[in-house]
């Protein structure tokens, strides 16, 4: 038994799961979240605005020190001497020259003593000479101070061959001339200009969006109008048949409700295909596949539903809250910080700097082959003199952009003010059009419930039936167009008065 009933329910749930799966029903908040989801340009523009908070992020960078480490290695072919090769031979060879000019004064001095006899006699009778001059005679200094000029010679001689050297370094900046605090400013404007980009084309999208959504509305509601229509003409048509075959009507009557029912069809497949067209749409705009089967939860409605409609906004308040007077406002701060920053490069620039340099061979130490280094700070100033006046051109660029754009967002002023007044009166319009609209759907109604009664009572002739029919699919088709042309302005006006706020601040933190 369990398993007749588990059968049974798998056959009911793959029979009703095909129409679950098989159309989606959306309502206008759902496809907005959908195609804000899925739009390619709002993704791009919401990386924008994630590149801006770390192009901030950087500038933020320039109050901290810089630190920075170097390391080199350099290989030399040669090494480095700092005396040429002959006095390199006169030093190494200094002690056998030395000696060389010892003995050559002593042979002359005994030669000099010889030839004096009077000298020779006080020689031969001095011990004291006979010793000092016996000893000076006996002495071999040339392997001393040989050994001192080769040592000289080799301090002379530098072992560059193989050079290590490392710099730790520190830059802090102290006085750039304003140029890092507008930089700052200007990063932090530029990220809040990505933000009122993103929001401009988000509201854009929700546009969009609306008048697909309400476009489809209105089809489905002409829609199922022709289908009315066909029906009563299908019926009427039955009702003439058996009248002419009865002789109370003629084949006159008859061919012409054939042609109202011809003219109903060609409307409702109108209507079929404009329906399949604007679905397409719609899934373009929410990212589904264009064949994706979806049904709207207002496209079946009786009635259109009206919009909520708020106070009016004041024109300060609204200024504030376009993106594109934002925007305008904030690319004319913008500038006038890029005026700060090219006023920058005209003014002294003052940092504090410091090193520590390490090398090996030291050079701290007559070239030894050890690691040596040293500290040292100081105070970097640098004064700009004159560049062909460039800075001062970039300062008065500067401006100019500056004064156009707050040129351009009078300009938007003035353009939204128009913008709103216009919709504002158009809602007013299309409110006064809806209320008429449905006055005369309702006297039409009546008109076509008499007429159809007098039709099949045979008091009233088939053209006042059928003008009668008319009357009411117009008055039908004015009342949808009205409640959607009232849809549609309202999303317009929010647009206008800047009342679509994304949430782009809460998804970039």
């Amino acid at each position: 038994m369990r398993s007749i009933i588990s059968i049974f329910g798998l056959v009911v749930i793959l029979a009703v799961a095909p129409c679950s799966l098989c159309a989606q029903s959306l309502s206008l908040e759902q496809c907005r979240q959908m195609a804000i989801q899925n739009n390619k340009d709002l993704q791009q523009a919401r990386t924008k605005v994630e590149m801006a908070g770390y192009d901030r992020k950087v500038a933020l960078a320039n109050y901290f020190p810089n630190v920075s480490a170097t390391g080199l290695y350099t290989y030399n072919s040669r090494n480095i001497s700092l005396v040429s090769d002959d006095m390199s031979s006169v030093l190494t060879n200094a002690g056998t020259t030395v000696q060389g000019n010892i003995s050559g004064a002593m042979q002359q001095l005994m030669q000099a003593i010889q030839s004096n006899p009077a000298a020779a006699m006080e020689y031969m009778k001095s011990p004291m000479w006979q010793t000092v001059l016996g000893a000076l005679s006996q002495t071999d200094l040339s392997t001393a101070i040989n050994q001192i000029g080769s040592q000289i010679d080799d301090a002379l001689h530098l072992d560059v061959q193989n050079v290590f050297a490392g710099v730790v370094s520190l830059q802090q900046p102290i006085f750039m001339g304003g140029k890092i605090i507008a930089a700052n400013k200007i990063a932090r404007l530029a990220e809040e200009l990505s933000k009122a980009q993103y929001d401009s084309q988000y509201e854009q999208i929700i546009v969009d969006v609306d008048q697909a959504y309400w476009q489809i509305v209105s089809i489905a509601n002409k829609k199922a109008l022709a289908e009315s229509y066909a029906d009563l003409l299908s019926k009427m048509q039955r009702d003439v048949a058996i009248a002419v075959s009865e002789g109370i009507a003629t084949e006159s009557d008859a061919l012409t409700i054939k042609v109202k029912a011809n003219e109903a069809n060609m409307m409702l497949s109108k209507a079929t295909n404009g329906l399949s067209l604007s679905k397409m749409l719609l899934c373009k705009e929410i990212g589904l596949d264009l064949d994706s089967e979806i049904t709207l939860k207002d496209e079946m409605l009786s009635a259109i539903p009206l919009p909520q409609m708020g106070p009016w906004k004041d024109l300060e308040q609204i200024y504030k809250d376009r993106s594109e007077t934002r925007s305008l406002d904030l690319a004319s701060q913008i500038y006038d910080g890029k005026v700060t920053v090219a006023r920058a490069d005209m003014m002294p620039k003052v940092a504090l700097m410091a090193n520590y340099l390490v090398s090996n061979p030291s050079v701290y130490n007559g070239f030894s082959k050890d690691w040596g280094g040293m500290f040292n700070a100081g105070v970097i100033v640098n004064i700009p003199i004159f560049h062909g006046f460039e800075a001062l051109q970039k300062t008065r660029k500067a401006k100019a952009e500056a004064t156009l754009y707050r040129t351009q967002l009078d300009n938007a002023k003035d353009l939204i003010n128009l913008q709103v007044t216009q919709l504002r009166k158009n809602q007013t319009e299309a409110l006064e059009k809806l209320d008429m609209a449905q006055s005369n759907l309702e006297s039409a109604e009546e008109n076509l419930r008499i007429a159809t009664v007098g039709f099949e009572n045979g008091v009233i002739d088939t053209n006042t039936a059928l003008a009668a029919q008319t009357a009411w699919l117009q008055a039908h088709s004015e009342y949808i167009d009205a409640g959607i042309e009232l849809q549609m302005t309202s999303s317009s006006l929010e647009k206008a008065e800047g009342n679509y706020k994304s949430d782009i601040d809460n998804t970039t933190k």
